[in-house]
């Protein structure tokens, strides 16, 4: 038989800061069975005839589950300033495609911009008027645009599907969360492959499921 091909995770992020928590992630989501790509570990493929953009955008459109990690580093523009960078734009696209996907927020970005909305910046329009003197606790305010697009706040509340993003303060907070979820669906793959395939065993459990 054909040996079955691993569910590709992709793993988006900025790489500052968190260096450990992308290392643990990785090895929590191999040692699962996925085979996952992130730019940090270098899985991410990559070709001469194409920018780094494309090819990021090409993982996202290729992988089968995406993890995103947003946190108080917005990472690289493309040519200005005013671009969005690498890891915003393939948070938008992941979403565009509906890929099955699973974000985490750092604490004070949602901090942040909670603040921000009391002090009537409540929108990404009226944040890019705004001017960060420092940058010790956000380098850019967008991470808080890519918060919102997470949490698909452009879309009328009663249809919002895929907008659960999970708070995270520390790195054990965020490798506890991709361990949780990550590991359930792996579980669930596998009833999937055992169970469902067989007539027999289905009729079983709806059987079971009946009984008072």
């Amino acid at each position: 038989m054909a040996k079955k091909k691993k569910l590709i995770v992709m793993v988006s992020s900025t790489v500052y800061g968190i260096e450990e928590l992308l290392d643990r992630i990785y090895a929590i989501l191999t040692e699962f069975g996925y085979e996952v790509w992130m730019s940090h570990k270098g899985t991410v493929q990559t070709f001469s005839s194409r920018s780094a953009f494309e090819d990021c955008l090409q993982a996202v459109e290729q992988c089968d589950l995406f993890l995103s990690l947003i946190t108080t580093h917005y990472g690289s523009g493309k040519e200005a300033a005013a671009a969005l960078s690498i890891t915003h734009q393939e948070l938008l696209r992941a979403i565009d495609l509906n890929k099955p996907r699973w974000v985490l927020a750092h604490d004070q970005v949602v901090f942040a911009r909670k603040l921000l909305e009391s002090l009537g910046h409540d929108t990404a329009k009226k944040r890019s008027k705004l001017k960060l003197t420092k940058r010790t606790a956000i380098d850019d305010l967008r991470v808080i645009d890519m918060y919102e697009a997470a949490i698909r706040h452009d879309v009328q509340f009663s249809d919002r599907k895929g907008n659960w993003v999970h708070k995270f303060v520390s790195p054990d907070d965020a490798q506890l969360y991709a361990t949780a979820q990550f590991y359930r669906y792996q579980e669930v793959e596998r009833f999937l492959d055992e169970h469902l395939n067989d007539p027999a065993v289905v009729g079983q459990r709806v059987a079971q499921e009946k009984k008072p």
